[in-house]
């Protein structure tokens, strides 16, 4: 079975498609982005994958791949995947939260994976 970006959209509250909505539109400004929904998150790919989408009721843990750790209290949680591989678990409940700094994070993400 194939899962598109309204599966996990459905049952959520309105912000989370807002948010969503959001980050794409900003992301297709810098980026040739290609949007891979699967069964339990949205891969956000360049070549390949330098984020993932994780819809929830009411809001969004957006996982950042970079190759070195964040530091803001931001970042919910870090999980170290390679010797030099990060990924940082963000949760984003406001479409204000699209912004400047999470923005750069994910172009460095975005940059990595060329």
């Amino acid at each position: 079975m194939g899962y598109t970006e309204l599966d996990h959209l459905r049952d959520k509250e309105p912000i989370v498609a807002k948010i969503y909505e959001r980050l794409i539109t900003e992301l297709q400004k810098f980026a040739s982005l290609k949007v891979e929904p699967k069964k339990t998150s949205i891969h956000l790919v360049n070549r390949f994958g330098f984020a993932g989408v994780y819809t929830r009721k009411e809001y969004i843990n957006l996982e950042v791949h970079l190759k070195r750790k964040l530091t803001s209290k931001r970042v919910s949680k870090v999980e170290q995947a390679s010797a030099n591989r990060y990924h940082h678990t963000i949760r984003l409940s406001g479409v204000k939260e699209v912004d400047k700094e999470l923005l750069s994070w994910l172009r460095e993400a975005y940059d990595l994976k060329k």
